[in-house]
């Protein structure tokens, strides 16, 4: 059996909104490190279609000289969660639509491969309340940044969760790395 881990990078005040305040901090080689050993156990990359999009530019013609992590990004399969999405292939190579949210193909996926997700906030709510989540990656930023996106936003119900890790980075970042509430 597989296992999701997602990583989000964040604002202290739970902004996951196209995070470019992140762009102040650096990308330092601890960090680089912490991404790495999220992606280096997955074979395959889950996404939802407005993720899908930002990346897909940014990451499809992007060389292993330009960027370590491109070859990841380019090489693995991905299966992006959308209900309005038909073609995923022509846009970034090894990519295919899932068709929209159905938490039990999630799940069959999920028995075959590792997976790993990256932004996708509505997606990963939607994992989370299923139980499909084994390890949230949160990257925290030491900024409020006051409006946004936010992984879960006011009404979304009480998720309990277990600490499974607590790492500060050199560029103040904390990664705290979550798993479902012990029973």
């Amino acid at each position: 059996m597989g296992a999701i881990r997602v990583h989000e990078f964040t604002s202290v005040d739970g902004v996951v909104d196209a995070p470019m305040w992140t762009m102040d901090y650096g990308f330092p080689d601890d960090l680089a490190a912490s991404i790495g050993a999220l992606t280096a156990p997955a074979t395959g990359i889950l996404l939802g279609r407005t993720t899908f999009e930002m990346f897909a530019p940014a990451w499809s013609t992007r060389t292993v000289e330009e960027d370590p992590g491109a070859p990841f990004f380019n090489d693995t399969p991905k299966h992006v969660v959308s209900s309005t999405l038909t073609d995923a292939e022509s846009v970034w190579r090894n990519s295919t639509v899932l068709g929209g949210y159905d938490a039990d193909r999630i799940r069959a996926l999920k028995a075959e491969q590792d997976l790993y997700v990256s932004g996708s906030a509505t997606l990963v709510r939607a994992l989370v309340a299923d139980g499909l989540v084994d390890e949230l990656h949160l990257f925290v930023y030491p900024v409020a940044v006051g409006s946004g996106i936010r992984l879960f936003p006011e009404g979304t119900a009480k998720t309990p969760l277990s600490l499974l890790g607590a790492d500060t980075l050199s560029n103040g970042v904390v990664h705290l790395t979550y798993g479902p509430a012990a029973a």
